[in-house]
């Protein structure tokens, strides 16, 4: 099983940003590029390593006037660290 980092942080590899020809926000990396949907890209934008998960989870959750979304972006951090996303 995956750890998720206390304070995950985008990985120097990949950049974050917004590709208006692809209406959504992508991860670019040297080899590629990784279109995020709407979700992924919310929790990516709060993985600047200054940020705790819960921290992340309480954005997102009073962002979104949600709540329970503690188990969903923990699977999606360990997503992300597997894939190498996050340092």
């Amino acid at each position: 099983m995956t750890t998720i980092p206390d304070k995950p942080l985008l990985s120097r590899l990949f950049r974050m940003q917004w590709e208006e020809a692809q209406g959504q926000y992508v991860l670019l990396y040297p080899e590629g590029m990784v279109k995020l949907n709407q979700s992924a890209a919310e929790i990516l934008k709060r993985c600047d390593g200054q940020r705790s998960v819960p921290a992340i989870v309480d954005e997102l959750e009073q962002a979104f006037k949600a709540s329970g979304l503690g188990a969903d972006v923990d699977e999606f951090l360990r997503t992300a660290c597997a894939r190498g996303w996050l340092a």
